[in-house]
């Protein structure tokens, strides 16, 4: 059995190949090809973490990510760590353990980019970013790559961090959430918060909202005002128990981001009505990580690979990422 690090997978994962794959992802998930059930969340109460357990069955391949969520990490080790665990689907042999931080941190990047190109609208002068960690350097990079913007700001509850991402990036940091968010045609929502940092009346009508950052019922980034869009999530099923955003908001979910992706509903991005537009409201769903794990593992497993992980190689997920 392969083991994948992270530098190797570096070598490996590029947001080109990744998004289309998740894209085809989201698609099967929504359409029932892909069995997943919502997470199982183990709390680490003594040292103030959680582990989830996040399992998928695809049509070639089947695994499981393990993950560790430990805010206290900040400043010393990634506050997101993971594994993630290849099966063959035709026999259960075991193919391959992937280091999961760097593929976790680049498909919520690549969902949300997928997102982005189906629902926000068409021109996008502005982008703003709250929150200047990981997620944000690989969202923007992520979102580069379906629309072009003409300005990025950047919002941090710590100046320097904003100053450091802007210096970096060629963004331009912002003083106040409201600063950044003022006219700006897509938002990005991805700070550590577990309370509302976005208000509804700071957006403008025509406004896209990428949710990130707060995963649990009782986390949110958004306060109800931001919520009176049409919400679009991954799976309904893990929105409505696992998005603070959504429960305590009481918004209703519109659609799956894969129904859309699929032809399901006929999303207006064009300038819509005050309280229209939409967010996207993204958990992360094990579809997405065994995807992504997929493409790695063919790129990167040994020579001596089997002729049969070579046909393996021929399913849709190859294809799609081609």
């Amino acid at each position: 059995m392969h083991f994948i690090g992270e530098e190797e997978i570096r070598q490996y994962l590029t947001f080109e190949a990744l998004i289309p794959v998740i894209r085809q992802a989201l698609v099967d998930f929504s359409a029932g090809k892909i069995a997943q059930p919502v997470r199982t969340i183990l709390r680490i109460e003594q040292h103030g973490g959680w582990f989830g357990v996040m399992p998928a069955v695809m049509d070639a391949v089947f695994g499981a990510k393990l993950v560790t969520f430990f805010p206290g990490n900040a400043g010393k080790l990634p506050t997101h760590m993971a594994t993630i665990q290849l099966f063959r689907a035709d026999s259960g042999e075991p193919l391959a353990v992937l280091d999961g931080r760097l593929i976790t941190e680049m498909r919520t990047a690549a969902v949300s980019a997928v997102a982005t190109d189906l629902l926000a609208p068409k021109a996008t002068p502005v982008l703003a970013i709250l929150g200047s960690g990981v997620q944000a350097r690989s969202h923007l990079t992520a979102l580069r790559l379906v629309r072009r913007f003409e300005q990025v700001r950047v919002w941090s509850r710590t100046r320097a961090h904003a100053e450091d991402f802007a210096a970096e990036t060629g963004a331009i940091a912002a003083g106040s959430v409201e600063e950044a968010v003022r006219d700006a045609s897509v938002v990005i929502t991805v700070t550590s918060s577990a309370e509302p940092v976005l208000r509804g009346e700071w957006l403008a009508p025509h406004a896209y909202v990428n949710a990130v950052g707060a995963v649990g019922p009782e986390r949110r980034e958004l306060d109800d005002g931001a919520m009176r869009k049409r919400v679009v999530v991954e799976s309904r099923e893990a929105a409505l128990r696992e998005s603070g955003d959504i429960i305590l908001s009481g918004a209703p979910v519109y659609a799956e981001l894969g129904e859309l992706l699929a032809g399901g509903f006929a999303p207006d991005t064009g300038a819509p009505e005050p309280g229209h537009g939409f967010v996207f409201k993204s958990l992360g769903i094990a579809a997405e990580d065994i995807a992504a794990a997929w493409l790695v593992y063919l790129q990167a497993r040994p020579l001596s690979a089997s002729s049969q992980d070579m046909a393996l190689s021929g399913s849709r997920m190859t294809s799609s990422s081609a």
